[in-house]
């Protein structure tokens, strides 16, 4: 009989909000099996009952602080949808402006901030020879970002000041000298030295969201039929200030995140080629962003199985939501709170399939666990021959030796998420060039006239859209001109749900199934894998209600 051990992560740290895992591994350190659980409850919905539909976008954008333009969209759109407004051409230009910066803001913050340091070994880097590390960078990007002994003699610098100060700033409370780290010194460097770039980098991108969304996080010029930022659409210098950060944020990109993706794909190939990390090979992409004709800048689509001769068409009503093992209870179709507490040793209630262990809601397509995110994208777009997308995976996947199913990993989620970001570069320079277009033969128009109070007392809305982390689906009923109902689903939703009756795996536990722990003092390899998704817990569980009262009273142990 195998003799199993139980290991707690609880908080995981470098994500948006509070999630837990638990996995259990066998006497040799291989995951058996794994629980993620959500551990704060979702009450924006509750909040937004009642509430005038024209103010869903400024609560249900208080979802995330991170997600924020996300969410005020997708909330705003599922009331237009309700109500049936065709909005104008530029108010949904500037609207995918803003949501395309965001897009590159969050995926260069995400692994350079929240996911590196489970690739990078900081101490490491001490090491590294400036020369070595210059030549280093060139196999990898013909004209490398910062690439001079100069930048990387100050950046060993910076890093000597942490260690005599005797800690390491961010830096600290790593696994350092960990087995799992592959990188030579000098490769440490490199990415070491965009990642401080990258705090610069991120400060600029965030302006160029704030452009049209008046400030970020929380921008407030999306209203319903359209967007308020006239005064910018108009002005040649704000348009002007836009693209020189979207042109700085581009050369960034390519000069330094697709080369740092080829780096570790050269240095972690075993690993990849081993489908570390790799989930069930269910995606879903709901697809969006109109470019020219009927192009779309990401297709819809659902892959089974990591089957890639045929894509699935997309369709919106196999959607589920359902709370066998989520702390919720059905009460005459509404889910209703049923915590039911942790074992008396802190751990979750997992021993029989009907235990609860998560707040996250378990969401199915056709009765399955999907991943969505910037892989399912690429994956999508990829197979149905999206021509804007194509030749990005093609030259990377030639340049790194990769194939296709490669991408399904740890690193490959990694990698999906720069190409993303380099094409997002080249199409958001059409976009400002098709607003430019429209104000050049006097179209100014960015929100639709309606009246309220003529509309419909009683209406249902939905909207899907494609955001950073993957699917968000926001769906409203209007009853005597007010919410009655609101719903959201977010893509950690679809990633992190927990198991049902059926016992199928979402895409975080799967992905942790049979992987090798080689020290489980020090799970670096769970990080890992649970970090490639970019978990958002804000998105999928809050603690609020709209009184004010505390729902229940927890203490997180630390590992």
């Amino acid at each position: 009989m195998k003799t199993t051990k139980k290991i707690v992560i609880d908080p995981i740290t470098r994500i948006e909000g509070h999630l837990r895992a638990e996995v259990e591994v066998d006497e040799h350190g291989v995951v058996q099996e794994a629980y993620v659980s959500g551990q704060l409850f979702r009450g924006i919905e509750i909040i937004l009952k009642d509430r005038d539909p024209r103010d869903a976008g400024l609560l249900a954008g208080r979802i995330c602080g991170v997600c924020t333009n996300s969410h005020f969209r997708a909330a705003v759109s599922s009331v237009e949808d309700a109500y049936s407004l065709e909005l104008p051409k530029n108010a949904e230009i500037i609207r995918d402006l803003m949501a395309m910066a965001l897009f590159i803001q969050d995926h260069v913050v995400h692994f350079y901030h929240l996911h590196a340091l489970d690739f990078v070994d900081v101490v490491s880097a001490l090491e590294a020879d400036p020369k070595a590390t210059s030549k280093e960078a060139h196999k990898y990007s013909s004209a490398p970002y910062r690439n001079s002994n100069e930048h990387y003699e100050a950046t060993i610098a910076k890093l000597q000041n942490f260690v005599k100060a005797g800690k390491l700033g961010p830096f600290s409370n790593g696994y350092w000298g960990h087995s799992e780290y592959k990188l030579s010194p000098e490769q440490n460097l490199i990415i070491i030295s965009h990642y401080l770039e990258a705090l610069k980098f991120q400060t600029n991108i965030s302006k160029a969201v704030a452009i049209f969304g008046g400030k970020t996080p929380h921008p407030q010029s999306i209203v319903v039929g359209g967007v308020t930022s006239v005064a910018d659409m108009l002005n040649p210098q704000r348009l002007n200030d836009y693209l020189f950060i979207i042109k700085e944020a581009k050369e960034f990109v390519d000069r330094a995140y697709l080369p740092d993706m080829k780096l570790l794909s050269t240095a972690y190939r075993d690993e990849i080629k081993a489908g570390v990390g790799r989930a069930n090979g269910n995606f879903l992409s709901v697809g969006g962003y109109d470019f020219e004709g009927d192009q779309r800048l990401f297709c819809s689509g659902v892959i089974y199985g990591h089957d890639f001769t045929k894509v699935e068409p997309f369709n919106e009503h196999k959607i589920t939501e359902e709370i066998d093992r989520a702390w919720y209870k059905d009460v005459e179709g509404e889910h209703k709170i049923e915590y039911t507490d942790l074992n008396e040793d802190g751990s979750l209630k997992t021993d029989k399939k009907e235990d609860k262990y998560s707040w996250i809601k378990a969401p199915r397509y056709d009765g399955n666990t999907m991943e969505t995110g910037p892989l399912a994208r690429v994956l999508v777009s990829y197979i149905k021959d999206n021509s804007l997308i194509k030749s990005f995976v093609d030259e990377f996947l030639e340049s790194t030796s990769l194939e296709l199913i490669d991408l399904s990993t740890t690193v490959g989620r990694n990698a999906a998420r720069a190409i993303e970001t380099s094409y997002i570069c080249e199409y958001i320079f059409k976009l400002v060039s098709r607003l430019t277009q429209n104000i050049k033969y006097y179209d100014v128009d960015t929100w639709v006239k309606f009246d309220f109070d003529k509309l419909e007392s009683e209406a249902k809305g939905r909207a899907f859209f494609e955001v950073p982390r993957g699917v968000l689906s926001h769906f409203v009923k209007i009853k005597d001109k007010k919410i009655e109902n609101f719903s959201v689903i977010a893509p950690t939703t679809w990633n992190a749900t927990p198991k049902n009756f059926d016992g199928k795996r979402g895409a975080y536990e799967e992905a942790l199934i049979g992987l090798k722990i080689e020290d489980t003092s020090k799970p670096l390899e769970v990080l890992k894998v649970i970090h490639s998704f970019d978990p958002c817990l804000a998105c999928a569980v809050h603690v609020l209600d709209t009184k004010g009262k505390e729902l229940s009273h927890y203490k997180i142990k630390a590992f």
